[in-house]
């Protein structure tokens, strides 16, 4: 699964290569937990270019009745993801980018327990493979919601957890968001590990453990007490 991540910079080529006009880039996050507001990127059909929005990390589909009787997925399996009716709307018509510049997963037991801290191996962003929704209610309340693709981990992410995040590549940003492509198999190809060659995986403190924390210290090593 993917349930922390990075977010530190932005980088400007990604604005233009969006071509996303006036775009303010958050402040940096170093402990981006579920049930938090984090950014994306997406299309909207009513907009003729890409649009930044922070959205809530939990999907919540439009077809729910009542959001407190329903679990709001943070993942979503690459490989089942078109079959299943959380995310079958989803995956043809609200496909986002969710960036990133570094992901955790735990590996060990009990005082054993570690982060680690996954990125480029240049150290630059990357953006995550999305799903966003829109719930409204009977009194016209919205909840733009989202969630995290994920498929099997390569060779890097493999000794530590059996699933990894969805990377894209730039090249593929435009293809994945086109809201003129509703086929999930136009875009499966896409839906794969991140090549390996290109990560690196470095055991960081304890102190991300707590979602509360989100200052540089969740990505270093040796903290007195933390770790």
């Amino acid at each position: 699964m993917c349930g922390r991540f990075t977010l530190t910079r932005f980088p400007d080529e990604w604005t233009e290569l969006l071509e996303m006009p006036g775009f303010d880039p958050p402040k940096p996050r170093y402990n981006v937990a579920p049930g938090q507001y984090i950014l994306t990127i997406l299309r909207d059909p009513e907009i003729p270019h890409p649009i930044p929005q922070l959205l809530f990390w939990g999907l919540l589909p439009a077809w729910v009745k009542d959001p407190a009787t329903v679990s709001r997925p943070i993942n979503a399996r690459a490989e089942t993801v078109a079959d299943k009716p959380y995310f079958r709307a989803a995956i043809r018509h609200r496909r986002c980018l969710i960036p990133a510049d570094g992901f955790f997963e735990w590996a060990g037991a009990g005082a054993t327990r570690r982060p680690y801290y996954f990125q480029m191996k240049d150290e630059q962003p990357f953006a995550m493979a999305g799903l966003w929704e829109r719930w409204q209610s009977p009194r016209d309340e919205l909840v733009d919601s989202c969630t995290i693709l994920t498929t099997t981990p390569n060779d890097v992410v493999k000794p530590y957890h059996h699933r990894m995040p969805v990377i894209l590549a730039p090249q593929d940003f435009k293809s994945w968001m086109d809201p003129g492509v509703q086929s999930h198999r136009a875009v499966a190809h896409l839906l794969k590990p991140f090549p390996a060659d290109t990560m690196k995986a470095t055991p960081v403190s304890r102190r991300v453990n707590n979602a509360r924390q989100d200052d540089s210290g969740c990505v270093q090593g040796d903290i007195p007490g933390l770790n």
